[in-house]
């Protein structure tokens, strides 16, 4: 382990980095990384199909509250917490489409807000209902996840 790290920190002081503090001052040395890269590989989500309908509610609840950046996990624990226990094999097969199969959070986030048109793939009942939940027509103050919740089956 410890020579992986000793190349990761060699790799890293060998790319040129600078951060300009004005407008002014010359970026042609940065490194910009593009995440939009096609040839950048992208790990697939594993698929679940035999994954019972309550323990995929279990864990799609619990990774819309653990989203990686705090703007998706109020946007979706809230709508998770207020809709999913509502949610048939088919509903919850496309929340879970939509919140693991893209490799971006801030799409979501900005398909949600409408900042970036939804692909097509993804515009469905359930990212219809995700754009009402995110304009918060009752204007409910969502500053806090809600509380976790366990569905069970009946």
């Amino acid at each position: 382990m410890l020579p992986q790290l000793l190349r990761c920190r060699n790799l890293v002081r060998s790319v040129p980095w600078r951060r300009c503090a004005s407008e002014s001052s010359s970026t042609k040395d940065d490194v910009i990384v593009d995440f939009e890269d096609p040839d950048l590989p992208l790990p697939e989500y594993p698929k679940r199909p035999d994954e019972p309908l309550a323990k995929r509610k279990q864990r799609l609840l619990y990774q819309s509250r653990k989203r990686g950046m705090l703007e998706n996990d109020l946007l979706l624990s809230t709508f998770a917490h207020k809709y999913l226990k509502n949610f048939d094999a088919k509903q919850t097969a496309i929340y879970d489409e939509l919140i693991n199969g893209v490799s971006n959070d801030w799409d979501i986030y900005y398909w949600a807000t409408g900042v970036k048109p939804t692909p097509e793939q993804y515009e469905t009942e359930i990212m219809k209902l995700l754009k009402q939940h995110v304009k918060n027509a009752e204007k409910i103050t969502r500053l806090r996840q809600p509380e976790l919740t366990y569905y069970r089956q009946n």
